[in-house]
């Protein structure tokens, strides 16, 4: 018999896909993978480490694998394992490190540590390996395109986690985009650490950022693509021009802002200004109708006064974004701004979080209510099935992110349909032409 492993993903998108690909990476080696509430030989916890809570996640889930799997092998990977090093990680409770460079060796890893402890086969699931894929990424598919940053924000420990950036070539891309569009994938959303470095790692081979999407949107059965996290200055008309020309970009664009204030993104090495921020927010607005804009705010920053704050306030409701991913400022040892004077309190922070949040709600359906005002056509990618007082829904997602129900009956995971929108109490239902 086999051995059973049984994972618990925590964190980024990036961890999402090395997770899927780690589980693909054993079931291969005739590993069962089994569902984590499940007992198993081996429980990998693949962590993350960009807050203090996150970090506090982290140690809560390899605590609940221990004491859940008392005999089995622990196995924490990822960036926590990179941030505190393998003598912390392991006074965890954890038998085997695995750092983020070597999550691609974790079958040769566990199998190594299973010769050399001579541990007996486990008596347990005699379910087939799932080697699909599917298990994870459901009808869209995260692919990693890029690792690693440069940046050195002044609040983020990631570089240190990840390192330095590294781009992988368009056709090894696009060779497995192949292979999950074969599998009845629709939509691809290219992630990374950093993915705006896209290629500058590379830059004698000519391939950056909107020369990938380029790339991907060639490939026969893509039917959408949906950028993750970009940096405002890669916003130029050029750019902007060149994805409007891709029928498969999703008008939903995610640009990382952290400050409304000028003085605190300055504090936080983010190299760019608010004007420059809106000024990319413009030119998308100019190449796409009414595109989806989302971002990220980080509230409570080191020496962030009444003021600014007020700048930040004033700039989210100029800026008129979709939705603002809200986070209060985390503390990280080894980062600049843990050194930084002027740390606020946790009431502050949550007194500043719950305005932005606010901000962040109405403006959300100011934009639904608009789409669906227009009334024109919107194309959505329906996925699983939810059950919405009493009654089942197919889910689905607009190319703008918006999320909607059709009559379960009528639509398929994976199926993409185009139709009309209208909000019924606090969900938004889908109506075919």
């Amino acid at each position: 018999m086999n051995k059973t492993v049984a994972f618990h993903n925590l964190g980024c998108k990036v961890n999402s896909y090395e997770t899927e690909m780690m589980i693909k990476a054993l079931a291969k080696k005739g590993f069962i993978i089994v569902p984590f509430d499940q007992r198993s030989d081996i429980c990998i916890i693949n962590t993350c480490s960009v807050t203090n809570i996150a970090d506090r996640k982290s140690r809560q889930m390899i605590h609940r694998a221990r004491s859940a799997n008392p005999d089995s092998v622990i196995v924490a990977a990822g960036c926590y394992v990179n941030t505190h090093g393998e003598n912390e990680v392991t006074a965890e409770g954890v038998d085997i490190c695995v750092v983020n460079e070597q999550k691609k060796n974790i079958a040769d890893i566990l199998e190594r540590y299973l010769k050399e402890r001579n541990l007996k086969e486990s008596s347990g699931n005699e379910a087939s390996p799932d080697i699909s894929g599917r298990g994870i990424f459901h009808t869209r598919c995260f692919i990693k395109v890029q690792d690693g940053c440069d940046q050195f924000c002044t609040y983020c420990i990631i570089p240190y986690a990840r390192g330095r950036i590294c781009s992988r070539p368009v056709n090894e891309v696009t060779d497995e985009i192949r292979q999950y569009v074969d599998l009845g994938y629709r939509e691809f959303v290219p992630t990374g650490i950093h993915i705006s470095s896209y290629g500058k790692d590379r830059p004698e081979d000519g391939e950056d950022l909107l020369e990938l999407m380029k790339g991907i949107s060639r490939v026969e059965g893509v039917e959408r693509i949906r950028l993750s996290s970009l940096e405002p200055r890669l916003i130029t008309e050029e750019f902007a021009d060149g994805l409007s020309q891709i029928r498969q970009i999703c008008p939903h664009f995610h640009l990382s802002l952290q400050s409304g204030s000028d003085p605190v993104l300055k504090r936080m090495n983010r190299r760019y200004t608010t004007d420059e921020y809106m000024q990319g927010v413009d030119i998308l607005r100019k190449y796409f109708t009414d595109p989806a804009v989302t971002t990220d705010l980080i509230t409570g920053f080191p020496g962030e006064t009444e003021e600014e704050f007020s700048e930040t306030v004033e700039f989210v409701k100029k800026a008129g974004f979709y939705e603002t991913h809200i986070f209060k400022y985390s503390r990280r040892k080894g980062t600049a701004a843990d050194r930084m004077e002027g740390q606020l309190s946790e009431k502050i922070k949550h007194e500043r979080s719950s305005v932005l949040l606010e901000i962040n709600k109405k403006q959300k359906r100011v934009f639904e209510d608009r789409h669906i005002a227009a009334g024109a056509n919107h194309e959505v990618l329906f996925e699983d099935v939810e059950e919405v007082d009493g009654r089942s829904y197919r889910a689905g997602y607009t190319g703008e992110y918006i999320k909607v129900y059709g009559n379960a009956a009528d639509h398929d995971m994976g199926e993409i349909a185009a139709g009309r929108i209208r909000r019924q109490g606090n969900i938004i239902l889908f109506e075919g032409n």
